[in-house]
């Protein structure tokens, strides 16, 4: 039916431009004519965010103003999170290891050994092994063990619970609400259906969508952090970056604050500078002279 998908690809352009927007679009076909049954804003991640805003002011569709608008800044935390290699992710969706599916509360991606308690976490995460905290549901009590981990996974808990406040206070990928999940301390083990994961056994978290996958996989790091901290890749070598430095220079064009970045340690400050703050704040005095040699500048 090529006359009918011409068709579709027509009237997709003339919405997209109407609404000046990505459109998700519900229409059928029935003896041989096309029917648009209806359209509305679609929902995409953060990194679609920000492509479909830069693309839309370079295609004229948007202005700069209005495309800064389109992105929320929670969406760039996803562009400085480490993701999984595409390739792995497609991979062990066709060999059916994708597990369940929660709440994305903290974005990145995680691969680790199985826990089910703090203690556990951090003694495992002691002797150099990778860990994901898995809980029904966490407490304060639990800090130390999420601090050892590299993802924290619960089967109870929102948006707005105690995994996924400290998680992302923490940085740490967070996939909460798996309510599949069947977790039994006492067997140190989680069953999805018939399927049963032990401690000590891998899984991988992907806290941008929300996916837990059986097995370990492969990530890499995020394409903004490689060219401006770790030097490894060339500006001109990443569409990413490229988007992303065009969509903070019209940020600069339009705001009327300065910003400035708080650092506590050397490596802070160094990650700070390169995204190009006006200057540094001072950080707790406690913490900045609490090790034996450590010297730092500061920009007012």
């Amino acid at each position: 039916m090529p006359d009918i998908y011409e068709e579709l690809e027509r009237i997709r352009k003339i919405l997209g431009r109407h609404y000046r927007d990505m459109q998700d679009i519900e229409f059928t076909i029935q003896k041989g004519k096309l029917w648009m049954l209806q359209t509305r804003t679609g929902k995409r991640t953060g990194f679609a965010s920000f492509k479909i805003a830069v693309d839309m002011v370079r295609e004229g569709i948007l202005t700069k103003e209005e495309a800064l608008m389109r992105v929320h800044p929670d969406q760039l935390n996803q562009l400085l999170r480490p993701t999984f290699d595409p390739k792995a992710k497609v991979e062990a969706i066709k060999n059916k290891n994708l597990l369940t599916k929660g709440l994305n509360a903290g974005p990145g991606a995680a691969s680790g050994r199985v826990v089910f308690n703090a203690p556990d976490a951090e003694e495992w995460a002691a002797r150099g092994e990778t860990i994901i905290l898995v809980r029904v549901e966490t407490s304060p009590e639990d800090i130390r063990g999420m601090n050892a981990s590299q993802g924290i996974l619960t089967a109870r808990g929102g948006m707005t619970s105690h995994a996924a406040l400290v998680g992302r206070q923490m940085g740490k990928v967070c996939i909460v609400g798996c309510n599949a999940l069947d977790i039994n301390y006492k067997k140190r083990e989680m069953r999805v259906g018939d399927r049963i994961v032990q401690e000590g056994d891998w899984v991988s978290l992907d806290g941008t969508s929300g996916e837990v996958f059986l097995g370990q996989m492969p990530t890499q790091p995020p394409q903004i952090l490689r060219v401006l901290v770790e030097k490894t890749l060339a500006p001109e070598a990443s569409q990413i970056y490229q988007d992303y430095a065009a969509l903070m220079s019209w940020a600069d064009e339009f705001r009327r604050l300065g910003i400035r970045t708080n650092a506590d340690q050397p490596d802070q400050a160094a990650v700070a500078i390169a995204f190009g703050p006006k200057g540094l704040g001072l950080p707790a005095p406690n913490i900045c002279f609490s090790k034996e040699t450590v010297s730092m500048r500061f920009a007012r």
